[in-house]
């Protein structure tokens, strides 16, 4: 093996259904991106953004299940976006990948083809932690990937609403501690909220929650029952089993 050849894993999501190749350190993708492309609903048709796509994970997750999909995958950093170019290649699922800031002004996404009003879904799993609480990575992508600037949250929230259409839909993955931000972020032009929460073990707080968003909507807020990630015996459940192997989606992502 040569050292550029071990830099990088090869891995099997959904069963084996969908191969990643992605850095061996640093930010790599796992049970986070595939709840949150299990959550997010997709049509055969639907332009369908993912946020800090990384190597592509969690869209090509959705673009593995829903087909006839146009993906567009936006990553800040140019390596990741290689790879998620790659991904899309090796696995047959056509994607358009942008190397962009999501935090960037509306000219630049423009610019990238993101014009205002012209997508129908968006998802997303942004850095969510706490910078205070969180120890610096040696990483540089990976402190990018998952540590919150304190407008992380609000510049993605703005991002998707300029781009999604009219009754257009946000998904997205947050710790479960930072609930509140997530609903203030939202409270501006996002309704119709449906919330589920993950739990990491029977018995214990929630460790993540997946909240589905529709751009204007008025419908009242929906909470699901919580979804156990492993049993009180520590082994995952059917359900998480079913859901990881691509055999299944959550509740929000039924139409």
């Amino acid at each position: 093996m040569t050292d550029r050849a071990a830099e990088f894993t090869e891995d099997a999501l959904l069963g084996g259904q969908l191969r990643l190749r992605q850095p061996r350190s640093g930010h790599r993708a796992g049970h986070d991106a595939m709840l949150l492309a299990a959550a997010t609903p997709a049509s055969s048709g639907d332009r369908v953004v993912d946020f800090g796509a990384g190597v592509g994970a969690a869209g090509l997750a959705v673009a593995r299940r829903v087909a006839g999909i146009e993906l567009v995958l936006v990553e800040i950093d140019a390596g990741l976006a290689s790879l998620a170019r790659q991904n899309a290649d090796a696995n047959g699922i056509a994607a358009d990948v942008k190397v962009l800031d999501v935090a960037a002004a509306a000219d630049a996404f423009a610019a990238a083809g993101l014009a205002p009003d012209s997508v129908d879904v968006v998802l997303m799993n942004p850095p969510f932690n706490d910078p205070a609480r969180h120890r610096a990575s040696p990483h540089g992508a990976r402190e990018i990937a998952h540590v919150a600037r304190a407008a992380t949250l609000k510049d993605w929230m703005h991002a998707a609403r300029r781009i999604l259409k009219s009754g257009g839909v946000l998904t997205l993955i947050w710790r479960a501690d930072g609930v509140a931000e997530v609903l203030t972020a939202l409270a501006r032009g996002f309704g119709s909220l449906e919330i589920l929460p993950v739990h990491g073990a029977a018995r214990t707080p929630a460790i993540r929650v997946l909240v589905r968003a529709v751009k204007g909507g008025k419908a009242p807020t929906r909470i699901y029952a919580a979804l156990m990630l492993n049993d009180e015996s520590g082994v995952p459940g059917e359900r998480v089993q079913e859901i990881l192997a691509g055999k299944g989606v959550l509740p929000l992502a039924i139409p």
